[in-house]
């Protein structure tokens, strides 16, 4: 087994995760089979109690294991799913050196650090690192180990000493250190300072670990001086001196590290050869998926309500799957923050300029997601936000509380229980439309959800969910919640009009909710952020941003062609593909209904009827003035519109 071990210096948030799992990704171009592990030194057991204030998202993997959030980093890039002990915290390495002392196994020794914890984290990496995390039968080939926090942190220092024994344990040939270091400017002098980096590496060699590679964070590339400066006084050869630096999106990082050969002398310091004949590591996918997201000029605004809003990783996964599914529809995401309580009533007496910025954000965003969440803060803010949705058809995907939120609105708008509340919010409410689940604990908080990945069963294929899980009989998504919508209520609310077309295998748990005859309002139980990928978007992402940008139509009755940009380009509202490359209609005449409105044509080359966006993207006269036609009679009766649109269109591009 051969280990890559990412530590950090000088200050915490210099993207180690990004860059353990860009180095998987090189090496995993290279043939390698990779697996991850991340430690972090603070004392609980998981993160599954901290504030996503202090710690950001809480990631949850299959097995119900509440890990931090760079795992979910290293899922995406690399595409396995890891298990919970691939996350290990100083919590859960004295606890189970205190249940063998407890045990009697260490035969009445006295337990100090060094040897029985420090053996105790070289153990549990030696046995995580055998797990097959992709799939495969057979160990992996490569480990990359994060270590959190930065050098100096006192909490770290036992797993600074254990892997300093590590290194001695496996052998030189055999691990690999690479140390990621900020190299900043100083805005009066102008120039790129080393000293930091220096200093860093000193205190990481005095704690008995010497860097094998460098990875130099930098607003800009660094300067060949710097680098010279750095390889002599932190003596790292200057080909194993890595640069990654500010980029435009994460997904050019492996291409970047790959670029600058740092597969090479990993491979070289590990002894390994590549498994592949290629020359270098197979990354078109990443540089395709880079390319192209910096390519996407036109928006789609998606408004996150929510209560975490003043920290971005809080909702860490739920952004990255909405990028995923924006760039599969080739659009280019403008997330609009919307904390929940600026939306509620107190909030226009007590600060009304803040309340009406809320409300002006959440009205002119295209779609509306309320994420997960705990506590009853904001709560009459994410209802006022769904019932908006709601009624007035702006596509609305709620997940877990986002869920019940709207269960909860549906009752007090539509079935006149103005008392309608959940029981984590209201213990004595009337109507309970979401009550706590009979099995979970009430005492104990942490481990105590209903955790991991359990199965939904559709229970119709005419839903939009079916279709956009392409018509699957289950699915397989990661839970996290207590609350439940209330069984009892079930009937009264399908009566009614709401719909839940998934449930568990008893039939007693509603997954996913949809409210028939609305553009796209769905609410699912589960949080399907956790297996979204760059390349495999989660379906009900993907159904939101597809309702907002005006593609569900086509995507839904088959339309390969619905998604189509040329030359990679993303077009407002995608026309046909047809449109793009003969400039004529073919068939769009046959394909409307004569008795239908000018949104039905706009609707069917995925325009909106807005005199703004017709006018932002489309100058033809022609096209402002028949933009309030009554009908689209005169669109159907010639083609000149069409053919206006494809010049315009091929005068862009």
């Amino acid at each position: 087994m051969k280990y890559v071990v990412v530590t950090g210096g000088v200050v915490s948030g210099l993207g180690k995760g990004v860059t353990a799992s860009s180095i998987g990704v090189v090496l995993k171009g290279c043939g390698l089979r990779v697996t991850s592990m991340k430690i972090d030194p603070y004392l609980n057991t998981d993160a599954g109690t901290m504030s996503p204030f202090e710690h950001g998202e809480v990631f949850v993997l299959d097995d119900g294991g509440e890990v931090d959030l760079d795992l979910g980093n290293y899922e995406r890039f690399l595409d396995i799913t890891l298990t919970k002990d691939n996350n290990l915290t100083t919590g859960k390495i004295y606890q189970s050196v205190i249940d063998k002392e407890r045990r009697g196994d260490y035969l009445g020794k006295t337990v100090q650090v060094v040897p029985h914890i420090t053996n105790a984290i070289q153990d549990w990496i030696e046995r995580v690192a055998k797990i097959p995390v992709d799939g495969v039968e057979g160990e992996p080939d490569v480990c990359v180990i994060e270590l959190g926090g930065t050098v100096g942190d006192i909490e770290s220092m036992p797993f600074f000493e254990a892997l300093s024994q590590f290194h001695d344990r496996v052998g030189a040939e055999n691990f690999c250190l690479v140390h990621v270091s900020l190299v900043p400017v100083l805005g009066v002098v102008g120039e790129q300072k080393s000293k930091p980096t220096q200093h860093s590496v000193r205190e990481l060699r005095a704690l008995g670990l010497t860097p094998s590679l460098l990875a130099c964070r930098s607003a800009k590339p660094l300067e060949q001086s710097t680098r010279d400066k750095i390889s002599q006084f932190c003596h790292v050869s200057a080909t194993n001196i890595l640069n990654i630096y500010d980029v435009s999106n994460i997904w050019h990082i492996p291409p970047l590290l790959r670029d600058q050969n740092a597969h090479l002398a990993i491979l070289k310091k590990l002894n390994l050869s590549s498994p592949s004949s290629l020359p270098y590591p197979k990354l078109d996918e990443w540089e395709k998926m880079a390319d192209s997201c910096d390519r996407l000029t036109l928006p789609v605004k998606i408004a996150m309500v929510g209560k975490y809003t003043g920290l971005s990783d809080s909702y860490l996964s739920v952004i990255k799957a909405l990028l995923h599914a924006a760039n599969a529809c080739s659009r280019k995401l403008t997330l609009q923050w919307v904390a929940a309580t600026d939306l509620e009533d107190n909030a226009k007496e007590e600060n009304p300029q803040t309340y009406a910025a809320a409300w002006e954000a959440l009205k002119s965003a295209d779609g509306v997601l309320v994420p997960g969440g705990f506590g009853d803060r904001g709560v009459q803010g994410k209802i006022l936000a769904a019932k908006y949705a709601r009624e007035n058809r702006v596509p609305y995907l709620g997940i877990c509380l986002g869920l019940q939120i709207a269960v909860i609105e549906f009752a007090r708008s539509v079935l006149g229980l103005k008392d309608a509340n959940s029981t984590e919010f209201d213990q004595a409410t009337p109507h309970p439309c979401v009550v706590f689940m009979p099995e979970v604990s009430k005492t104990q908080m942490g481990g105590t959800m209903r955790l991991g990945s359990r199965r939904t069963y559709l229970q119709t294929s005419d839903c939009i969910s079916a279709k956009l899980y392409q018509q699957e009989l289950y699915i397989d998504e990661r839970h996290r919640h207590r609350y439940e919508v209330n069984p009892e209520m079930v009937e009264k609310l399908e009566a009614a009009g709401l719909k839940f077309v998934g449930k568990d295998e008893t039939g007693r748990r509603m997954e996913i909710m949809e409210l028939p005859g609305h553009p796209y309002y769905v609410g699912v139980q589960y949080h399907p952020e956790f297996k979204s990928r760059p390349v495999k978007p989660s379906a009900v992402f993907l159904g939101l941003v597809l309702a907002a940008s005006g593609q569900m139509g086509a995507y839904l009755k088959g339309d390969k062609n619905c998604l189509y940009t040329p030359n990679g380009l993303s077009t407002k509202r995608s026309l046909p593909k047809e449109v793009y490359q003969n400039g004529h209609t073919n068939g769009v005449a046959e394909s409307l209904k004569a008795n239908g409105s000018c949104n039905d044509f706009w609707e069917f080359c995925g325009w909106k009827t807005s005199r703004l966006e017709v006018k932002q993207y489309c100058t033809l006269r022609q096209l402002r003035r028949t933009e309030m036609a009554p009908n689209h009679t005169r669109y159907v009766s010639s083609c000149r519109i069409i053919r206006g649109v494809a010049q315009v269109v091929r005068r862009i591009l």
